[in-house]
């Protein structure tokens, strides 16, 4: 029998997770996902090898019920674990607040604290929350380690951090936190491997999906990111407003009435690819669809990309590459190469046919900038942390 780390990845709608070996160099022993498939709960299983092991679908009763299916997950790992001794959870966490920089072996202190940082990552945090307690429950001496999205961006400048408000504000924690940490944290320690002429150079990685943004990476670290306070902030998103006027929100609230609970409903959920379309939030429904709504929405997903790299661009005061990830970065053949195209002014020169095969380097050899495409494994991150913390 081996030594295992489960790692569990929850967001808004599913739960995704994963089984590695308990080592420095975790190799996954199999991965899966628990998510809403027309009005039933999907539960699916894959190896290694990405062959499916297990596939059922349960009935779905209004909302996605996490709870429910973390137990069910639960119980599922518990009789299939007479190969393997699981010796520790890995938990991604949105939001470390200011307290937390680092992986952190889960307490009850910690929960507490983790639970005050709800409301600056309403979609996500509450149901990291649920994983932990329900895992405590289970097998309470079980190991459990919280990975931060936020932590990677703490290498920031302080005038990277701050907005214009009084100085005791950013003091109290209301500053620019940035996202998507363990994906850029992950991208950054495949450089060597997958494309070492860019080690320790400037780069822009691009991590789009339903969630999107950019990070400025110079010598490996973060230096400027595009998410701010909370995941609202930056780009456009699948059903996030991204940035967005102050005076906005100042006038839905003073003159459309909306209260808190409709604005963050709204700004959340109703925005975005989803609110500029009209009907959905799904980059490859938008690019199958030929109406004007969807392409306008592509359109401006497309022109905020390119916006933000400007000011990445400045931030590291020129490019050396740019590297997509995430679910679109990683398999949209034709918003990569929009972007591509649109970014020409950095000196970027798009390979198409490189692009077209995804790549891995989809620019061409004469490319003042070179363009990458790299697969995330935020789950992967998480284990070796994990592994790390137990020591």
């Amino acid at each position: 029998m081996r030594d295992a780390i489960l790692v569990f990845n929850t967001g808004s709608s599913s739960i995704r997770f994963s089984l590695f070996s308990a080592n420095v160099d975790p190799e996954l022993i199999c991965h899966g996902m628990l998510a809403v498939a027309n009005a039933q709960t999907r539960f699916v299983v894959h190896d290694a090898r990405g062959i499916v092991m297990h596939e059922e679908y349960m009935l779905q009763q209004g909302k996605f019920d996490h709870a429910a299916a973390l137990r069910h997950l639960w119980r599922w790992q518990q009789s299939h674990a007479s190969t393997y001794v699981l010796k520790a959870v890995g938990h991604r966490v949105v939001h470390g607040g200011m307290a937390f920089n680092c992986p952190t072996v889960i307490t009850q202190d910690v929960i507490a604290q983790l639970r005050a940082l709800i409301p600056l990552a309403p979609l996500h945090q509450p149901h990291s929350l649920n994983a932990m307690m329900i895992v405590a429950e289970e097998q309470p001496f079980l190991p459990q380690v919280a990975c931060f999205d936020t932590a990677f961006h703490v290498t920031q400048p302080a005038v990277a951090q701050m907005f214009g408000l009084p100085r005791e504000y950013f003091a109290e924690g209301i500053r620019r936190y940035g996202f998507h940490g363990l994906s850029y944290e992950y991208i950054a320690s495949a450089l060597p491997t997958v494309a070492p002429a860019l080690v320790g150079k400037r780069v822009i990685i691009a991590h789009l999906g339903n969630g999107a943004s950019l990070c400025a990476l110079r010598e490996g670290k973060s230096i400027a990111t595009t998410m701010g306070m909370t995941a609202l902030d930056g780009l456009l998103m699948g059903t996030r407003c991204g940035s967005l006027d102050p005076g906005v929100v100042l006038y839905l609230l003073a003159e459309r009435h909306l209260d808190v609970t409709q604005l963050t409903d709204l700004l959340y959920h109703r925005c975005g690819l989803l609110g500029i379309s009209g009907t959905s939030y799904d980059m490859r429904q938008l690019l199958a669809d030929k109406s004007f709504a969807a392409r306008e929405a592509i359109e401006l997903f497309i022109y905020q990309v390119n916006a933000h790299m400007g000011t990445m661009a400045a931030a590291l005061e020129g490019v050396d590459g740019i590297i997509f990830t995430g679910g679109i970065g990683e398999h949209a053949i034709e918003i990569r190469a929009r972007i591509c195209r649109a970014a020409a002014w950095l000196g970027l020169e798009l390979d198409a046919l490189a692009n077209q095969r995804g790549g891995p380097c989809i620019s061409t050899a004469e490319s003042v900038v070179q363009a990458w495409v790299i697969a995330t494994d935020e789950e992967k991150m998480i284990a070796r942390h994990t592994w790390k913390a137990i020591g």
